[in-house]
């Protein structure tokens, strides 16, 4: 059997595609085409619901709609390239992967910007200078859907730098990821692969199939381009938090769990994809991007109602040079970055939590 690229078969690719595709068309024409109406209706609930001066539902739909938007262009638009192209064999192989990068940034920025516009929103960066040439590594917190183009948008688009994602492969199922994401130097990985992370601790890196397609990411890169990888995994939740905390300890990862112990508001790095890369990019700094802010869309319940109006994203980032990371000690030192990251981030709920117990003290 033919297989593509990435190692997936052509029958794989292709018969997951003849149901995405047609079927976000489908959906995008239904919800677009019904969106004057449910806006009506949603615009009511919150009317009736004492929220006339947010409209929670009705922002959400909006957001959903750009979302719609977004896939149907990209759809197309990657479509018509692969048509104007012939799958990239009428072009040079650096032209193909310049169109399409070109519509990845159009795709991340319409989302990110639409979003911050339909919910009031503020960006507040710090350190932004820092991540303005590559190569790097981006490390980045994760805690929600919507957090998955903050870099895009705000780090690599403004640069025109290409970002070399490390992503799950469920993510495929998008057929805007699915179409442009293949014809860029991404990986898309199964998750949940505790036997590969817990031998990434030892000596020497596991060779499996996912650490070779992540390590392989890190190969040619220049002053454009970065390799962005979410240490922790996964959206952060309190269980998955919990959980975590208990299989550091099942696995006899002591000096880990211990560094662990004190998280809050990240989930303990994985290990196998991030020291993949340090191992491939000896020579490439680290660059860690934490935020704050997009905690009220974790859930599709607080989503829907308001978790993101009026809300201030802040980011932080922080460039660690090659030099200076210990490589024999390296799953140590992102656990100890980690940290600092769960320490900013209540730091910022502190600040927040103030005004609010201010306002609860006696007169």
């Amino acid at each position: 059997m033919r297989t593509s690229p990435r190692g997936e078969s052509w029958l794989s690719v292709w018969g997951r595609r003849a149901l995405t595709i047609p079927g976000y068309l489908v959906a995008a024409a239904l919800y677009l085409g019904g969106l004057p109406l449910s806006l009506v209706i949603a615009s009511l609930v919150d009317v009736l619901r004492g929220q006339r001066s947010t409209l929670p539902r009705g922002r959400a739909l909006t957001a959903f709609a750009i979302y719609f938007a977004c896939e149907t262009v990209g759809i197309l638009g990657a479509i018509a390239l692969g048509v104007v192209s012939l799958g990239g064999l009428l072009v040079d192989a650096r032209r193909y992967v310049e169109w399409n990068a070109a519509l990845q940034r159009w795709w991340t920025n319409a989302l990110f910007f639409g979003s911050v516009r339909v919910f009031g929103m503020r960006v507040e960066t710090e350190g932004l200078d820092l991540a303005k040439r590559g190569p790097m590594l981006l490390f980045v917190r994760h805690t929600s859907t919507t957090d998955t183009v903050l870099a895009a948008a705000i780090v690599a688009n403004p640069h025109r730098m290409q970002l070399r994602y490390v992503l799950k492969r469920e993510l495929l199922w998008d057929p805007c990821l699915d179409l442009v994401g293949r014809r860029l130097p991404n990986a898309f990985v199964a998750r949940g692969s505790e036997r590969s992370t817990h031998a990434a601790t030892r000596a020497t890196l596991p060779t499996t199939p996912e650490i070779d397609a992540v390590a392989s990411l890190a190969r040619d890169l220049n002053e454009r381009s970065a390799v962005l990888i979410y240490p922790e995994g996964t959206r952060f939740s309190e269980s998955k938090l919990a959980r975590a905390k208990e299989r550091l300890r099942e696995l006899g990862r002591t000096e880990h769990a211990d560094l662990a112990a004190g998280f809050r508001h990240v989930l303990p790095p994985k290990l196998g994809g991030p020291l993949a890369l340090l191992s491939a990019a000896p020579d490439v700094d680290v660059v860690v991007l934490e935020h704050t802010g997009f905690e009220g869309a974790a859930t599709l319940a607080s989503f829907w109602n308001g978790g993101l109006i009026g809300k201030t994203v802040r980011v932080r980032l922080r460039r660690f040079g090659a030099a200076t990371l210990p490589r024999d000690a390296l799953a140590g030192w992102l656990f100890a970055r980690w940290a600092e990251v769960d320490a900013w981030v209540a730091s910022l709920d502190t600040v927040k939590a103030a005004p609010a117990q201010e306002e609860r003290r006696p007169t």
